[in-house]
């Protein structure tokens, strides 16, 4: 008897052993179990969930929306008091006139100069004329006054004359060369003036861009989340206001890194839903992610110290969803799905 329990007992051992190695083998799919089908239940729905958040500070005026709203591209989601925004438009469109003003001024400043430099050149060549006046005059009495007829006095009076036409002329040049000078000073500081002009016209620009950003708008369609923006409520530049969702889902199913031999881009994958009752969907594999998950991680593990234990490494595999599937349109982000890949597809 106590042969048979001693048998008996041998026998249930190796049976538990084998049933605990089958167990081991087939969870880690090496054979005999191992499989070219592939299958994970670390599989979620993902998509564009885009925060919205106002590029500047200011009260909420009209918040049209609700929460889980469906949406256009552009629709008005929110709305920030404006006035000063407006203030500041007129303010601009104040100092651009400004500056346009000072740079007509300054070109009729320089049609002004021009014709003082035309008056500069006509007393110049009037300075000439009296110059060669006197000079003939003084040559005519210095003939004379060689002959004995002019007197002392005329020859004085002549080179006197003489001497005061060559500093008219001498003076006229200099205004001449003022009025030259005045000229190129004028359309120099033409360049300073036009940049003014372009900052002013600038500065209108970024006052409208300011003033159409207190309208807030969806950048697509979709479908809105929680509504966190209050009527009345001051929000700064950045502060979370709601969500905008887009209807484009995907799949994202982190298999091990044993799993990743059976699976290609473009293989055939069956996607189960557990939100709709295990409904099953079709997709195919797009791509594959760059690296192991533990690689983005905040705190990444460090294998290099302590004990080692082998961990099987997750990579993120991403899924895209066939078209023409009418279940596709229940699909939401954060979703838990089950992927299983088609073999021969």
């Amino acid at each position: 008897m106590k042969q048979y329990i001693r048998n008996t007992a041998t026998t249930l051992a190796v049976v538990l052993g084998i049933a605990g190695i089958g167990a081991v083998l087939y969870a880690w799919q090496l054979p005999p179990f191992s499989s070219e089908v592939q299958t994970t239940d670390n599989a979620y729905v993902r998509g564009y969930v885009t925060l919205i958040s106002p590029q500047l500070a200011g009260y909420i005026t009209d918040v049209p929306v609700k929460d889980y709203e469906t949406v256009k591209a552009g629709q008005v989601l929110a709305r920030l008091d404006d006035r000063i925004y407006r203030q500041k438009v007129e303010q601009a469109k104040a100092t651009l006139a400004s500056q346009t003003a000072a740079l007509s001024n300054s070109e009729q400043q320089e049609n002004a100069a021009k014709a003082r430099i035309g008056a500069s050149e006509a007393a110049l060549a009037s300075a000439k004329a009296a110059r060669r006046r006197a000079e003939e005059n003084w040559n005519r009495i210095e003939e004379l006054s060689g002959k004995g007829i002019a007197t002392q006095s005329d020859r004085e009076q002549s080179r006197t004359a003489l001497d005061q036409a060559e500093a008219s002329v001498s003076q006229a040049e200099a205004n001449l060369e003022v009025t030259k000078q005045d000229l190129q000073t004028i359309i120099v500081g033409r360049d300073s003036l036009r940049a003014a002009v372009a900052g002013a016209q600038a500065s209108v620009e970024l006052a409208k861009i300011d003033l159409s950003n207190t309208v807030v708008t969806a950048p697509r369609d979709g479908v809105v989340g929680e509504v966190g923006g209050k009527l009345g409520q001051y929000v700064a530049a950045g502060t979370q206001l709601m969500a905008v969702v887009p209807h484009d889902t995907w799949i994202i199913a982190n298999f091990k890194e044993t799993q990743l031999a059976y699976i290609k881009p473009g293989q055939k994958v069956e996607v189960s839903v557990d939100a709709l009752k295990h409904a099953k969907l079709v997709g195919r594999v797009e791509r594959f992610s760059p690296a192991a998950g533990s690689e983005f991680s905040v705190i990444r593990p460090d294998n290099a110290t302590g004990n080692f234990t082998k961990v099987a490494q997750r990579i993120p595999v991403r899924i895209a969803i066939d078209e023409g599937q009418d279940l596709a349109k229940y699909l939401a982000p954060g979703l838990s799905v089950v992927v299983t890949t088609v073999v021969g597809d």
